[in-house]
């Protein structure tokens, strides 16, 4: 395609997997919601993409009332979530967007938690996925989102990142507490109901935010909770022609088998060393079908330009020659004014 070819049209021929010659540099929406020091349309203009996610189910919860409440303490804002059960009462708070504790800190709190969601009714929403469609345009493709259990992950990295915290949630599974393992297949079963209801969307693409931490976890533990609910999940996408992308940012060598076994459509935030521990050329060998959303180093943005320029078309190089976009989805590049426009000329000029 052209250089001057949009980066919807980019995208969706690299996912189709037609050969990518001038390759999509995009940013997550979220950034462009929460970093307003950056003069966004000034890098739209220069051509950077847009990657929008767009929740596409909704939950009705008939034993759950959720209480928020914020104040000012020492100049920042704490913010305590409660929900509230008849079998009584989680808390967790933050100061600013910090957690600083989690729903989760005994036994009978696991019981609590399963309480909230029995009897949750699960609705499939595209009006949100609509809305993002039009915002976009032609400059860029919406993720379809499955939030509320967490984030949108699957159930046990829900437990580790957002109810459970790490410490505590790597204790209750080296143990396999009872109480955490009753949740966990509670949990999973209502992960394939939301997948059931998401395919009813106009989404194509949807997305788990894992945030895997292969360290705590391992590689057994992985094939013994993991694998099993995502081939389930990719049995439910694959009869609706839907497809999985998984946000895995971090190290991914010692499952790289497991991963390439798994019919994943994209590995979202793939970044290399020191975040990643598999280069861009090692995860095209272990993965050549997959799309490969790459995440460059935010280290490399602080190198001189010809060295950033060097790196990100090496990337390029090592992604392609198909199914690989680039893009901004851990932080706002160092020094961006600078750096930004530079990969999007690199990745213009080739």
């Amino acid at each position: 395609m052209s250089a001057s070819t949009g980066n919807r049209e980019r995208l969706e021929a690299a996912l189709r997997g037609e050969p990518v010659t001038h390759p999509v540099f995009a940013v997550y929406d979220g950034f462009v919601k929460t970093r307003p020091q950056v003069d966004w349309p000034r890098l739209f203009g220069l051509g950077l993409g847009l990657i929008s996610h767009a929740d596409v189910i909704g939950h009705e919860h008939p034993n759950l009332r959720i209480e928020e409440t914020t104040r000012r303490v020492d100049g920042q804002v704490r913010r305590d979530v409660r929900w509230i059960t008849d079998a009584g009462e989680l808390h967790e708070w933050y100061l600013d967007d910090w957690k600083q504790e989690h729903f989760i800190k005994t036994p009978g709190d696991y019981r609590i938690m399963r309480r909230a969601w029995e009897g949750v009714r699960i609705v499939p929403d595209g009006s949100a996925y609509a809305a993002s469609e039009r915002d976009v345009g032609g400059n860029g493709v919406t993720l379809g989102n499955i939030a509320g259990m967490g984030l949108g992950r699957t159930p046990l990295m829900v437990l580790q990142v957002d109810w459970v915290g790490l410490e505590q949630w790597s204790m209750d599974l080296a143990d396999e507490l009872p109480e955490m393992l009753e949740l966990l297949e509670f949990m999973n079963e209502l992960k394939l109901e939301e997948f059931r209801q998401a395919v009813l969307t106009p989404a194509r693409q949807i997305k788990l935010w894992e945030n895997l931490s292969i360290q705590t976890l391992g590689p057994a533990q992985y094939r013994r909770h993991l694998v099993p609910l995502y081939s389930r999940i990719l049995s439910i996408l694959e009869k609706a022609d839907r497809r999985l992308l998984v946000h895995y940012d971090g190290q991914t060598r010692a499952i790289a088998d497991q991963i390439a076994a798994l019919d994943f459509d994209g590995i979202d935030s793939l970044t290399p060393s020191p975040e990643g521990d598999l280069t861009i050329a090692e995860a095209r060998r272990q993965w050549p079908d997959k799309m490969l959303w790459c995440h460059p180093s935010l280290g490399w943005y602080r190198d001189d330009g010809d060295a950033l320029v060097r790196r990100i078309r090496e990337m390029a190089r090592d992604a392609g020659p198909t199914r690989f976009c680039l893009m901004i989805s851990e932080e706002i590049p160092p020094d961006w004014e600078r750096t930004v426009p530079l990969v999007l000329a690199a990745l213009r000029d080739g």
